[in-house]
């Protein structure tokens, strides 16, 4: 998969291309990463990239044509890559949204700073206007990087482990189960004996329940969205008639 990615702070994009999980997909060749600076097309000695708003108001607001260069020169290297718009106003990104988006070849992103984009830009070039969260920060790259972090790992090769992705919150409408590791015992905290006991189908049962008990605790809407099976909906019960004080 491409991403092309248009920011006045290509640089924050260093650090993150070279780490972890996203830095070996991209050094394996399981995604890529191009940089696009609208400040490049700047046609003023100053570079400018912003202008203050019709209509008055606190802020600037980025110019149309640095950005609108660096989208056609993004699309000309990219062809078939569809573009996004990082904005609050957007469409809050799920993880079902995230897996549709990473069935596409390639993504154009576009980092907005100040108090946004020209909205005609918006109506002429940009495909989909995706938001990370019901909050604001103060550009366009950090929800970029997030997009690119939650997409790369669907990628297959990206995890060590093929199953990794399958198995985390959200994917399956749930949070995901609580983890432990060596050693069995801290503090006179227990891992839960049935980890120990080598039974996968107990396991497995186990592991659902708490994905569908810690969902029904935390995040009782995704469970609202969700038809539970017979099983699921059994093994939920159970768990809240065992911990009738979590209400």
């Amino acid at each position: 998969m491409r991403f092309d990615v248009i920011s006045l702070f290509p640089d924050l994009f260093r650090i993150f291309s070279g780490q972890g999980v996203v830095g070996r997909a991209l050094k394996r060749g399981r995604a890529e990463l191009h940089l696009w600076n609208p400040r490049d097309y700047a046609q003023d000695k100053h570079r400018t990239v912003d202008d203050r708003p019709y209509g008055g108001g606190p802020g600037m607001v980025m110019k149309i044509g640095p950005l609108q260069a660096a989208i056609e020169d993004a699309k000309r290297a990219a062809a078939g890559s569809k573009v996004a718009y990082l904005t609050p106003q957007g469409r809050l990104l799920v993880q079902d949204a995230i897996a549709k988006i990473a069935a596409e070849p390639g993504w154009i992103l576009i980092a907005g700073r100040y108090e946004g984009i020209d909205e005609r830009l918006v109506e002429c070039s940009v495909d989909e206007e995706w938001s990370i969260g019901d909050y604001v920060v103060s550009g366009g790259e950090l929800p970029a990087m997030v997009v690119m972090d939650a997409v790369i790992r669907l990628l297959p090769g990206t995890l060590g482990h093929a199953g990794s992705a399958r198995e985390d919150s959200y994917t399956a409408g749930l949070l995901d189960y609580p983890h432990y590791t060596r050693p069995a015992a801290i503090a006179g905290a227990p891992v839960p004996r049935v980890l120990l006991s080598g039974d996968h189908g107990a396991i497995a049962r186990w592991r659902l329940q708490q994905a569908l008990g810690r969902t029904w605790l935390r995040r009782p809407e995704l469970l609202a969205r969700r038809e539970l099976s017979s099983e699921e909906q059994a093994l939920l019960n159970e768990f809240i008639h065992a911990y009738p004080n979590a209400l």
